[in-house]
């Protein structure tokens, strides 16, 4: 009896230790697993975006082509950020960027600007000074060449006079690493100074297609009017439609995106 007794003992031990082996894991680690196991759920592309783009990229329907007018109130609507946030519109274009007749460059005056303020310097003669400064340029005259060359880059715009080009030569490299040197093309070599600045304060924006034969433009603000930015967006793509150069054939705009600033993109029918 006393040799059943023990038995019975021992077995009622194994018994004890093997509920405490199989008890449940505390609460926090099952919430950490639960947890784990959410996030295996979410594809790789998921991953790289928070849960405030995810929500916001249920609002736009996949594969749908919005009109220009649905796509920009949509875009206001799916902006994540609590800044005011940027609308950006990114045209893919049936061009070969390498080609040189196939090069793609301009600029347009948007009719109520992008909303970001500008910093605009004016290298040019004492004879033109009053008149960039007149127009609101920031700074101006030929001392800006030394103050470049020392690497002081305090604007966002550098418009020069013709003359001056061969004296910026030696700041080219500078400027160039910055995309801040000024080129024809762009409306930043002029003799009308005053002009131009009066422009570019005004809204006046240059575009180019980038290398994967893109190209991107900021068309306002988040908390630009609905009309606003949609005058502006139609004044950008009559600007970039009348760009196209002689070289490129068959489609010339292949496709349209509207986005903010980390928000998610929206395709606009064309």
């Amino acid at each position: 009896m006393a040799e059943e007794k023990k038995a019975k003992e021992r077995k009622n031990e194994k018994t004890e230790q093997q509920i405490k082996i199989e008890k449940p894991k505390s609460k926090q680690e099952s919430v950490k697993k639960s947890s784990e196991k959410d996030k295996i759920k979410l594809s790789g592309s998921e991953k790289k975006h928070s849960k405030k783009y995810r929500q916001a990229k249920e609002l736009v329907e996949a594969g749908k082509e919005y009109s220009a007018s649905e796509a920009i109130e949509l875009a206001k609507k799916t902006s994540t950020t609590k800044f005011d946030a940027s609308i950006e519109v990114h045209v893919r274009l049936g061009v070969n960027p390498a080609a040189q007749d196939q090069q793609v460059r301009g600029t347009v005056v948007l009719p109520h600007g992008t909303g970001k303020t500008k910093r605009i310097a004016v290298v040019c003669g004492s004879d033109k000074e009053k008149e960039a400064k007149a127009a609101g340029a920031d700074k101006v005259g030929e001392s800006l060449i030394a103050e470049i060359e020392k690497g002081k880059l305090d604007f966002d715009i550098l418009v020069a006079t013709p003359d001056m080009m061969p004296k910026l030569g030696k700041v080219g490299k500078i400027l160039g690493t910055k995309g801040l040197m000024p080129n024809p093309k762009a409306g930043t070599v002029t003799t009308e100074v005053g002009k131009a600045v009066k422009e570019l304060k005004a809204g006046r924006v240059e575009f180019r297609v980038d290398k994967n034969g893109i190209v991107h433009q900021i068309i306002g603000k988040v908390s630009f009017d609905q009309k606003k930015l949609e005058e502006n967006f139609e004044t950008f793509l009559g600007a970039l439609k009348k760009a196209k150069p002689s070289g490129a054939k068959g489609t010339y705009v292949l496709s349209v995106t509207l986005a903010t600033t980390m928000g998610p993109g929206i395709k606009i029918a064309m």
